[in-house]
């Protein structure tokens, strides 16, 4: 036992040593470039899958095996790690850190949530629209480690006012019970003294009866019916003790007051994770995942000029829309039951005393933000500057501001997504004027900007902060890996082998990836996944004459919805971290969204797709000289 103890404790050591050295036949066997390349594909995939080793050290494997294997030079092979995808995510994140410094994502969620009211069914559709609404500029993860408090604050107020509730209704009724055992017991005593009393009486009077018959002498008032009705007592007066008011069951095995109030605290933590998940696939900067897609996608097919941030958001929104309300109605139907007017009704003469406490503590939570400050104001300016730049730059239907430079191409979202974050560091957080408008900025450096009155919106720790390295070094190991099997024609080899599924629609083979991905997904971490199926999933588009957005896209997608366990994403590992819900909630509910998001995913490839992408003929990009190329 000790042993299997020892070996499980180093399971992932064991791991990380065997695997290469278990593969190391098939480069030495087949010394050719594409077994070479599959070796490293392989050992790589194994380590994220299994996470033997951090995610972005994994990402490092390529970087020195591709060029002792000969596969690329060490100065190919760098240049992979940084990419026009790396800035965008970089001005992002300063956008990001100062939304966060100047707590701007607090006062938009509790605005919503207080529009929204407190009715349970309202109150997690409110708080899941923010949610979206955050995870569409945010990462999913921050997105969910900034709502989950605020959620928890007003759940902790339910489960306080309604413990308080219980206990002053026991009070009361334990009041009540005394009271009326004292009466009872008054009573009772009284009247078994008459009783005794009258007992005395009767066989008194009995003995003098029978004295009296002896001499034929009778009394007044005693006589037969005496005999035959009371036979020989006096009729006893009854007593009536009255039933003891019933106590409410309150569930003193439970933190909960209520199985209700359980339930809605599952209902509203699970909502915000899966609403950040949601959030995540309507900009192509939601998530990582969306990034990796759509660099990769632009440099394996740089003719085709199809993916851009205003053509994702318009096939992504009504998806978004869609499941956004699917969600809710299953999360309702499974943990609050099917009775939505009750839950969701708007009347304020319907509003129970918890219901109207728990708005009084948003309402709380909302007056300690103060008055808007300069530096939201400033924030919500570059956020919606942001956005518009990047809706207009090349939008399709009509010509935008990039047609205003003599040279093409140079300008990409990227471009204005590091111009704008380069300017926060620059713009001070202090108002250059005096104004009664805006209130005096309250950020974490208050003491710093006390003796600096030119300190900028953020910092660079504000910036370092959250920037997450580890997916950057992730994403370029997935470059890493594609220019590998660019250069070694392994693509090539892989679409012939997929070639026997040529016989299949374009619809299944997509609900295919759909599913396959879904399911791995739930146990390996997003990125990687979808850094691992991407080129599998082009190669065989290529090979079935299938357009590669019709596959690559609901993969993409599909890959975000690892929902079903707290290891498939972080936001999964936040909610369950506060204890509300059980795995067995988790993979409850996750498998239904899980169905839902593949419908909608294929729903919409089918539907508004087709005509956005020309999803219906094979494009003459997909026909380029680097077809042996992968993603």
């Amino acid at each position: 036992m000790d042993l299997i103890k020892k070996i499980w404790t180093a399971r992932k050591l064991i791991l990380v040593v065997m695997i290469p050295l278990s593969l190391l036949p098939l480069p030495l066997i087949h010394p050719c470039s594409e077994s070479s390349c599959a070796y490293v594909l392989i050992v790589t995939a194994v380590y994220w899958v299994s996470e033997a080793v951090p995610l972005g050290a994994a990402a490092l494997v390529p970087a020195f095996l591709y060029p002792l294997f000969g596969v690329l030079k060490s100065s190919e092979v760098a240049s992979e790690y940084f990419k026009d995808t790396t800035l965008l995510l970089m001005g992002v994140i300063c956008l990001a850190a100062s939304i966060e410094k100047w707590n701007l994502h607090k006062r938009i969620a509790l605005r919503m949530v207080m529009i929204a009211g407190a009715k349970p069914g309202m109150l997690v559709l409110g708080f899941m629209c923010c949610t979206v609404f955050l995870s569409m500029w945010l990462s999913n993860t921050s997105t969910t480690a900034m709502v989950m408090p605020i959620a928890e604050a007003v759940l902790q107020q339910l489960i306080c006012t309604g413990i308080a509730d219980s206990l002053e209704d026991s009070v009361t009724v334990d009041t009540q019970d005394e009271e009326s055992e004292k009466e009872e017991n008054q009573e009772s005593s009284k009247n078994h003294l008459e009783l005794l009393n009258r007992k005395q009486n009767e066989r008194h009077e009995v003995c003098m009866l029978s004295e009296e018959l002896n001499g034929l002498t009778l009394k007044p008032g005693f006589g037969p019916e005496f005999s035959k009705d009371s036979n020989g007592y006096l009729p006893e007066a009854p007593i009536s003790i009255p039933a003891p008011p019933k106590k409410p069951k309150i569930r003193r095995d439970s933190l909960y007051p209520t199985k209700r109030d359980h339930m809605i605290c599952k209902c509203l933590s699970l909502s915000i994770t899966y609403a950040a998940t949601i959030g995540g696939l309507i900009t192509i900067t939601g998530t990582s995942t969306n990034l990796i897609f759509a660099e990769q996608f632009n440099n394996r097919y740089p003719e085709a000029k199809v993916i851009n941030f205003g053509t994702w958001f318009i096939f992504s929104l009504p998806i978004a829309l869609i499941m956004l309300m699917l969600t809710w109605i299953w999360l309702h139907f499974l943990f609050l039951g099917c009775n939505f007017r009750e839950t969701c009704s708007l009347s304020k003469k319907r509003k129970t005393r918890r219901e109207i406490l728990s708005e009084k503590r948003i309402h709380e939570e909302y007056q300690k933000l103060g008055p808007i400050s300069y530096p939201e104001v400033v924030t919500g300016i570059f956020f919606i500057l942001m956005t518009v730049l990047w809706f207009t730059r090349e939008p399709g239907f009509v010509t935008g501001w990039t047609s205003l430079f003599e040279k093409k191409g140079y300008r990409t979202d990227a471009t204005v997504s590091v111009l704008l974050g380069f300017l926060l560091f620059l713009i001070p957080a202090r108002k250059p004027w005096p104004s009664a408008l805006f209130s005096e900025s309250k950020g974490d450096d208050d003491d710093e900007e006390e003796e600096d009155p030119l300190a900028p919106m953020i910092t660079w720790k504000d910036f370092q902060r959250l920037m997450p390295w580890e997916i950057v070094i992730l994403v370029g190991g997935g470059y890493a890996l594609a220019a590998g099997c660019k250069v070694s024609g392994l693509s090539m080899w892989i679409g012939r082998q997929l070639e026997p599924m040529s016989g299949l629609p374009p619809w299944a083979v997509t609900l295919l990836a759909c599913l396959l991905v879904s399911a791995v997904t739930e146990f390996a971490s997003n990125p990687a996944t979808l850094t691992v199926f991407l080129p599998i999933l082009s190669a065989l588009s290529e090979t079935l004459h299938i357009n590669p957005l019709h596959t690559l896209i609901p993969a993409t997608m599909c890959v975000s919805f690892g929902v079903m366990l707290p290891v498939g994403n972080p936001p999964n590992a936040i909610v369950f971290s506060y204890g509300h819900v059980q795995i067995s909630d988790m993979v409850k509910a996750g498998f239904g969204v899980n169905l839902i998001g593949v419908f909608v995913v294929m729903l919409a490839i089918m539907t508004w797709g087709e005509p956005l992408f020309h999803l219906s003929e094979f494009p003459t990009w997909a026909l380029m000289p680097n077809v042996t190329g992968s993603l």
